[in-house]
């Protein structure tokens, strides 16, 4: 006998009703733009934090690179000296003594020595370039010159009151002529330099010195602003 009666199970509906349905469909977007919004905030934190860190270390990367460039001026600049030295030596050489026997301009130095028909650099053109001047050039430091006075007192000042000596036998002997005597500092520090001009007129230099004029990060025989470095192959 067949069973007509509809049983419940004909009827049943397995959906929810429209409020509940809405609800199960905004919960997961909502979610969504929960999550998006907490992960711009906490971009915005890290860049903030990375910002400060970087504002912080900003000093320090500054005077990392003066120092640096300190560094490269010293360097340098010694090579000007001794290629003075050797340019002296080798005027001495050929009969040339004094004021004569120094180098008058920078090419002097750059072009190189003749020695058995060969030309023998004894500086390197970059080495010509002061790293510290926005025009890249060194100033000659003159014999005699007010410049070389207030160095050779901070050097003295530096080896408590003591003039060094100028091993160069050559030099040594020219250097009454071209090195003032400077009386010892009573304090025992460094004076500055004077102010004079000489650097950009021509004739005979003995040393360079940078344009700059800013305080130094590093110290050169306790001198400790730039244009006060004067690099010369006397008192060494």
């Amino acid at each position: 006998m067949t069973n007509r009666s509809h049983g419940p199970h004909h009827y049943i509906w397995t959906g929810r009703s429209g409020a509940a349905a809405e609800r199960s469909c905004e919960c997961p977007s909502l979610s969504r733009y929960a999550e998006r919004g907490y992960t711009l905030v906490a971009l915005l934190a890290l860049m903030t934090i990375l910002a400060l860190f970087a504002a912080a270390a900003a000093p320090s990367l500054q005077q990392q690179g003066r120092r640096e460039r300190e560094k490269e001026a010293i360097f340098r600049g010694e090579e000007v000296a001794e290629a003075i030295r050797l340019y002296y030596s080798y005027k001495v050489s050929r009969g040339v003594t004094g004021d004569l026997g120094l180098p008058s301009s920078m090419d002097d130095l750059t072009e190189g020595l003749s020695v058995n028909a060969k030309k023998v650099q004894i500086l390197r053109h970059s080495a010509a370039r002061d790293p510290l001047s926005g025009s890249g050039e060194w100033q000659m430091v003159r014999p005699r010159s007010n410049e070389l006075t207030d160095f050779v007192r901070s050097v003295m000042s530096f080896a408590q009151n003591v003039r060094p000596e100028t091993r160069d036998p050559q030099l040594k002997v020219a250097e009454p002529l071209m090195v003032p005597v400077a009386l010892p500092n009573p304090s025992g520090t460094p004076t500055p330099s004077s102010s004079s001009n000489s650097g950009n007129s021509s004739g005979p230099f003995l040393g360079v010195s940078s344009q700059d004029k800013t305080n130094a990060v590093l110290f050169y025989y306790g001198i400790d602003h730039h244009d006060g470095w004067i690099f010369t192959p006397f008192l060494r």
